[in-house]
């Protein structure tokens, strides 16, 4: 659970709490206890969310909900819908697999990545005003089921999708053409070298995760070996007698000892350091789908212009002749200038945003990534100092043994 208590000055900052004489602003939410629903393909995870908040624009304190995977998926819709420019939170993938899909392991990852994407809205100073997220932290079941029910189009896509939005947003800047056989596409400096930095870090990203997961999977198999390895010395020991069959016994129990240690630690290194790289992949992908928005308005606004232009030829020549049609394309010209400078005006504001928030993303992923490489090294330390530990405690009582025979 992450809590938000940040002091803010001017509009953008958080409204003034209930009591002047109470706490800071403040808004914690927790994603827990996830229960399965129904039975068969129609069964499901829900989720207790629980939101402790001081805003005045809340119904209380505190407010209990249950929610289901879907509703985190429409709350994410509908900000990446409203909030153009500013980078939303990644959702972890769905999975189709129905014997992972139910398993502790899985729904542990899901319920802290979902924790974990609802606070970083919490947490944003735009977002967390959003009426969507208000909706989603306090509205009934039946409220929330009609919300979802609401929403059509490129909306209800999957989060996965989001990348097919940036693949079609591309294609279309390539296939557009503004006379002179140019693609419609910033040639701004600044702008390339952001590109180059996500597309460079998604890779990095997901190649540092993939071999998390093999350390994962490392941990695992030598976790089962020295298992199988323990039950079956200790089982050699039960033939033998005296000191040997004691040696052997517990060379079996220290083998076992290591095995739970090493799970433990697999466990330990799948939450803390595999799965925030893969959120990390995730919120890459999710920022490669607001540069596609960025590459979609851009592209609006130069077609709306070129547009423009050809209708004030349009209205000149009308002018010349004394149409009778000339106040009908006056008012169309209006329009389209209207239209042109309100395409102008999003575009901006998209820059605006996504330069302000690519700095707070390199903040955050300083701090997160910074944790969790922390994380991974206390771990294989603690995981090293114990199996040495372990194994040092047999060396005196495997010396006396050789002494013994010889």
């Amino acid at each position: 659970m992450i809590t938000t208590q940040r002091s803010h000055t001017g509009g953008g900052g958080l409204q003034s709490p209930r009591s002047p004489s109470s706490q800071p602003p403040f808004l914690s939410v927790s994603v827990t206890d996830p229960a399965k629903m129904g039975n068969g393909v129609q069964a499901y995870i829900s989720y207790k969310v629980i939101t402790k908040t001081n805003f005045p624009d809340y119904q209380g304190p505190e407010k209990i909900v249950i929610r289901r995977y879907t509703d985190f998926v429409w709350l994410r819709d509908c900000l990446f819908k409203k909030y153009k420019g500013i980078f939303i939170p990644p959702l972890p993938e769905k999975s189709t697999v129905e014997k992972f899909r139910f398993s502790a392991e899985f729904i542990e990852m899901r319920r802290q990545a979902l924790d974990s994407f609802v606070n970083r809205i919490a947490l944003h100073h735009e977002l967390q005003h959003s009426e969507d997220l208000r909706t989603f932290l306090q509205a009934d079941e039946q409220t929330m089921e009609r919300a979802r029910s609401q929403d059509t189009g490129i909306f209800k896509r999957k989060p996965a999708d989001l990348m097919q939005i940036f693949r079609d947003v591309q294609s279309k800047v390539s296939d557009v053409v503004l006379g002179k056989e140019k693609p419609v596409e910033e040639t701004n400096p600044e702008y390339e070298k952001l590109k180059r930095y996500i597309f460079e870090l998604e890779d990095h990203l997901a190649e540092a995760q993939k071999h998390a997961y093999r350390l994962v999977k490392r941990h695992r198999e030598l976790g089962q070996s020295l298992s199988d390895f323990g039950k079956a010395i200790k089982l050699l020991g039960a033939c033998e007698g005296d000191a040997l069959g004691t040696a052997f016994s517990e060379l079996g129990a220290k083998s076992e000892m290591l095995s739970i240690k090493l799970q433990r630690e697999a466990h330990h290194l799948l939450m803390n350091f595999e799965e925030p790289l893969k959120d990390y992949v995730r919120a890459v992908q999710s920022i490669k789908g607001t540069i596609g928005e960025r590459a979609n308005a851009f592209r609006q606004q130069c077609e709306l212009s070129e547009t423009i232009k050809l209708k004030e030829i349009d209205l000149n020549k009308l002018r010349l002749t004394r149409s009778e049609k000339m106040l009908d394309a006056e008012h169309e010209y209006e329009e389209l200038k209207a239209d042109g400078e309100e395409a102008t005006r999003r575009f901006e504001t998209i820059v605006k945003l996504m330069n302000e928030e690519i700095i707070r993303f390199q903040d955050e992923k300083t701090q997160d990534m910074g944790l969790a490489f922390h994380e991974f090294a206390k771990g294989q330390a603690r995981l090293a100092n114990g199996i040495a530990d372990a194994w040092r405690s047999l060396i005196p009582k495997l010396d006396a043994l050789t002494l013994s025979s010889s």
